[in-house]
């Protein structure tokens, strides 16, 4: 049996366009690719995550509505579709298995997740069911995304004479995933010796960027290769009922896993998305010479394409010669535009305008953040003008801490690096200049990555000056945000207690901050 995967995205809440396409896939899935059966992503017909839609009636009456005329369009073929189902009072999670103009079978997933980014029990009910049917000779159990974390409903599927169980995902991209992926793949596969197809969204969300990494697992639980991460694919495998392994056809593997790749290539894909589904064909970013902002400026040209990225300088009276010279550098090796803007008119007229309620003041940190949200107000002017969606450059590290300026470095839409650490950044950077063309120059300058990072808001100012070291302020907030580690135990690990406090005070200080942010993968 030929089976066809859609790796693909579709578009949140657009029930009549998504379901166009749907139909227009299922056509060349069975004219052009030969599929036997071809299945769609978790809720393809109406977009992941769907959110509060889902407590609109007009809403899940268009999603059934649309559901009934494609089942009515498909012939010569067996289709998976994901879907809302409304049921009385309840909304189901669900797929149908569409055959000869009709809805065959409809399943309801069964385990609803509740964690990290899912809120499912929010707005699905969790169904009991089973779902397995015949496609010519072979026996196919269905399964949606949470089901596959659990024993039982596999277990089930496999009882009902399965000999081949589809797993429709809609799994949002986090570090070393897919190790994970592969491990639990291996344990249903060793547990029931069933084959599984495992198909996943792909795509960029607002904050959630589905990688697809789509993957089969023969019924011995050897594992093919991830299909690429972050690109839109039609896979095809031939499956064999009688030895439980398939034969992949069109299966363009994964070309890099490294931790590196595939963040950099989230970031793309999300800027890319994001941009295309809120109607921005453009955008642009302050470039101060530094890693971060050099960072944003190669995600934005791979993403859109350089002639639709704008970079601005915006030198002020403590901005360095190499930082000018390192920007154009970069600008030029891209090829994106390049927009020069002094601050110092503008800054000059806030000090003047301030200097009868500022008077008596020693200078701090205000005119340190009146330079940045002097940068913010041209940036936005520039936007407002021109269309552009204007991009933040702020790191994990950064934000965590609170070192950045609300309404200054933190104004714009959509900030693609707000996940990366700074230690981070840089391994990203080297990875993305590994992967220039011979000749054509770093993406990042060398020089940028070299130098010492700096804010550039008084004189000979380094990070350094207000932050511990990024390697250490790294490694105290990574067992603090993602291992969920409080001061003692983050002390007993080895770190000086006044840093460590130091540390976490200023995370819980900057809770404001963060919750005003521009959102970003």
């Amino acid at each position: 049996m030929r089976i066809a995967l859609a790796q693909f995205d579709f578009m949140v809440g657009d029930v009549a366009g998504n379901a166009r396409r749907i139909a227009a896939m299922i056509a060349e899935a069975r004219d052009r690719l030969g599929a036997a059966l071809v299945v769609f992503p978790e809720l393809a017909l109406c977009g992941y995550p769907p959110e509060d839609l889902l407590l609109r009636p007009g809403f899940l009456a268009a999603c059934d509505t649309a559901l009934q005329e494609l089942a009515r369009e498909v012939t010569g073929i067996v289709a998976i579709v994901g879907h809302p189902q409304s049921a009385g009072s309840v909304v189901f999670n669900s797929a149908s298995v569409l055959r000869d103009g009709r809805i065959d079978e409809t399943y309801g997933k069964r385990e609803l997740p509740n964690y990290a980014v899912f809120d499912e029990r929010r707005y699905f009910a969790a169904a009991d069911g089973v779902c397995v049917f015949d496609v010519g000779d072979v026996r196919v159990g269905l399964v949606i995304c949470e089901d596959l974390w659990f024993a039982e409903p596999i277990a089930a599927a496999v009882a009902k004479g399965a000999q081949m169980v589809v797993s429709i995902n809609a799994s949002p991209f986090e570090h070393d995933k897919g190790t994970h992926r592969d491990a639990l793949l291996r344990e249903r596969t060793r547990e029931t010796g069933v084959a599984i197809a495992y198909l996943n969204l792909v795509g960029g969300q607002d904050e959630m960027v589905f990688d697809g990494g789509s993957i089969l697992a023969d019924g011995d639980g050897n594992l093919s290769a991830s299909a690429d991460a972050f690109e839109d694919l039609w896979l095809t495998a031939e499956f064999n009922a009688a030895t439980r392994r398939f034969a992949p056809l069109d299966w363009q593997r994964d070309r890099d896993e490294s931790l590196a790749a595939q963040s950099y290539r989230a970031m793309v894909r999300a800027l890319r998305d994001y941009c295309g589904k809120n109607a921005f064909g453009s955008v642009l970013l302050g470039l101060s010479g530094g890693v971060d902002s050099a960072l944003v400026l190669s995600i934005a040209c791979d993403a859109l394409g350089a002639p639709n990225v704008t970079a601005v300088r915006m030198p002020s009276r403590y901005t360095a010669d190499m930082s000018n010279s390192l920007a154009e550098e970069q600008v030029r090796t891209l090829g994106a535009r390049l927009e020069t803007i002094s601050i110092e008119a503008p800054f000059s007229g806030f000090l003047e305008s301030l200097k009868i309620p500022f008077e008596g003041r020693v200078v701090d940190t205000t005119e340190e953040n009146l330079q940045s949200r002097t940068r913010g107000a041209l940036l936005m002017a520039l936007s407002n003008k021109f269309g552009h969606l204007l991009l933040t450059t702020g790191n994990k590290s950064e934000y965590a801490v609170g070192y950045a300026t609300i309404y200054g470095d933190m104004c714009g839409g959509f900030a693609p690096i707000k996940d990366l650490y700074k230690t981070e950044i840089y391994e990203v950077c080297r990875w993305r200049n590994a992967q220039q063309p011979a000749g054509a120059g770093d993406a990042i300058p060398q020089s940028v990555i070299e130098r010492a990072p700096s804010a550039e808001l008084r004189p000979n100012q380094r990070d350094d000056d207000s932050l511990p070291p990024y390697p250490l302020l790294d490694a105290i907030l990574q067992l603090h945000v993602e291992g969920a580690q409080e001061a003692s135990e983050i002390v007993a690990a080895g770190f000086d207690a006044a840093v460590v406090e130091r540390v976490l005070d200023l995370v819980r200080r900057a809770e404001w901050k963060r919750r005003q942010s521009a959102p970003g993968p």
